[in-house]
């Protein structure tokens, strides 16, 4: 128990003392010496819950991802029939979990199935626990405002998921997205836009930079190509080449540039599959890139010199 009353401080003799609640301890106001500080126990929380039964732990901490952020008693599981005996007890547990499940509301229902396909397409997509609480946030928002009525559930998680991806700048396309929920592209994109006109969602556009090592990866290209493609993703947004263009076809563009740059040759439509686009946009951001930065010169010097090494490799084996 901390002592309140301290009489003075023993570093500087002052009396005043200040005592804060939160933190258990007695400051000097003066000299700001931890005059006494209270003990806090860190550890678990281990409570008996039932008579007869071992301590345990008061519960799993509070989650957006679950339809009742996990505050519900349930009736019980199917598992625990068999320690019930009687038959008797046995139809009162039936009867008991029956009415639990009917005094339920839509809005619990229409939770307890949406926050169950969220965890699935997270799970699919590998997202991090934090981009999960957020969708699960926004989902309760458009829910609670009766934003649901007229949409499928899939498309409005998969909208939640995309806006909680943006939010955090992690790197997700539409066409991923659409994989993992199996619901159509184009269904996702018009409920993302109604949801964030509605609920005024300020999200920033997706930046070409977070795609870069991602793809980059999967095409096992080298650090030196990823900095590269970088360097020239400033330069295209300097000129203004990255407005009003989609973010995966400007970094995949610019990553195929690197790659030729450095001899780390990869097909157009290798880098296409890779970043869920076509050919055509590969090329069209290629021609963009190479006439605006003036990178097509380097491409001809380089082309020049493998063709010369070629030449001298070739006379010194005839040689």
């Amino acid at each position: 128990m901390v002592n309140k009353f301290v009489k003075k401080c023993p570093e500087c003799g002052s009396t005043n003392l200040i005592y804060d609640e939160q933190r258990g301890e007695i400051i000097c106001g003066d000299c700001g010496l931890v005059v006494e500080e209270k003990m806090i126990d860190l550890g678990q929380e281990w409570q008996q819950f039932r008579e007869g039964e071992k301590k345990t732990r008061g519960g799993a901490p509070l989650s957006m991802q679950k339809f009742d952020q996990g505050l519900t008693t349930n009736v019980g599981e199917i598992s625990d029939i068999y320690q019930l005996g009687s038959e008797k007890k046995i139809r009162k547990f039936f009867r008991l979990k029956k009415w639990q499940e009917r005094v339920s509301t839509s809005i619990e229902r229409n939770l307890r199935l949406a926050m169950a396909e969220l965890r699935r397409v997270a799970s699919f997509l590998n997202l991090p626990n934090f981009v999960k609480e957020e969708a699960s946030r926004v989902y309760n928002l458009v829910l609670q405002r009766g934003l649901v009525r007229g949409r499928s559930m899939e498309s409005v998680v998969s909208a939640c998921i995309y806006a909680a991806c943006r939010t955090y700048g992690i790197p997700r396309t539409l066409d991923e997205i659409s994989a993992a929920s199996e619901v159509e592209r184009k269904d996702i994109g018009r409920t993302y836009r109604f949801v964030t006109r509605k609920l005024n969602l300020k999200i920033t556009p997706s930046d070409p930079k977070n795609y870069i090592a991602r793809f980059a990866s999967i095409l096992h290209l080298s650090p030196k190509t990823q900095n590269d493609a970088l360097r020239i993703l400033k330069k295209a947004e300097s000129s203004e080449l990255t407005s009003g263009r989609g973010p995966a076809g400007i970094a995949a563009a610019a990553l195929y540039v690197a790659a030729l740059l450095n001899d780390e040759r990869k097909t157009q439509r290798e880098v296409a599959d890779v970043a869920g686009i076509t050919e055509v946009t590969i090329r069209n951001r290629y021609k963009e890139l190479l006439d605006k930065l003036g990178i097509e010169e380097k491409l001809k010097i380089k082309e020049f010199e493998q063709k010369t090494a070629k030449e001298k490799e070739k006379k010194s084996k005839e040689k």
